[in-house]
């Protein structure tokens, strides 16, 4: 699982495809399955990952112990992602994961590095999420050399995140929301 992504002199067609564990990146991941199975091409699902507090830190205090219980974590985290991708079959594509060290947007270029490559990737996490941290997508579909798929979010998460947001304000504003409609209902 380790490896930087790239197959020096292969010709192979490939679909690589960002996974984070969240349900985005499971939902890019079957895309990619789908896409591979059309074109013919293996699967590579890549998980970017960088030690505690960013290269900059590392360097500033390097503690080569607590960088391979990172490392290992973010295998096990790509390992957990297939599983609950694929529930533990074959996807029926050939099958490459990559664990890579780096910022995710640079390390998913450096892996779908090709031009015949297709970069798969998921939309994730809600709009605080995404105002918080760059967007993986929009760096890629900027920079790549490559085609980038980006699979929107699937639609049981915008209920979620509606259904959260929600209950967040009823938390902050007990008299709204659903709990006095509920009263309103009852008088």
């Amino acid at each position: 699982m380790h490896g930087n992504g790239r197959h020096e002199g292969g010709t192979a067609p490939r679909v690589v495809v960002g996974v984070s564990g969240s349900l985005g990146s499971l939902a890019a991941l079957h895309r990619g399955v789908a896409e591979a199975r059309e074109r013919g091409a293996a699967l590579v699902p890549v998980l970017a990952w960088e030690p505690p507090g960013g290269e900059h830190g590392y360097r500033r205090s390097p503690c080569p112990p607590l960088l391979a219980a990172v490392r290992e974590a973010a295998e096990q985290r790509l390992r957990d992602a297939l599983d609950a991708a694929f529930g533990g079959t074959d996807p029926g594509v050939p099958l490459h994961p990559v664990v890579i060290r780096g910022e995710a947007g640079p390390a998913l270029l450096h892996v779908a590095d090709r031009p015949d490559d297709l970069l798969v990737l998921g939309r994730s996490g809600g709009p605080l999420r995404r105002r918080l941290r760059r967007s993986v997508p929009g760096h890629c579909a900027r920079k790549a050399g490559c085609p980038v798929l980006t699979v929107p979010v699937p639609e049981l998460l915008h209920a979620l995140h509606r259904l959260e947001s929600a209950h967040r304000r009823a938390r902050r504003h007990p008299s709204a929301g659903p709990a006095r409609e509920a009263l309103a209902a009852k008088r």
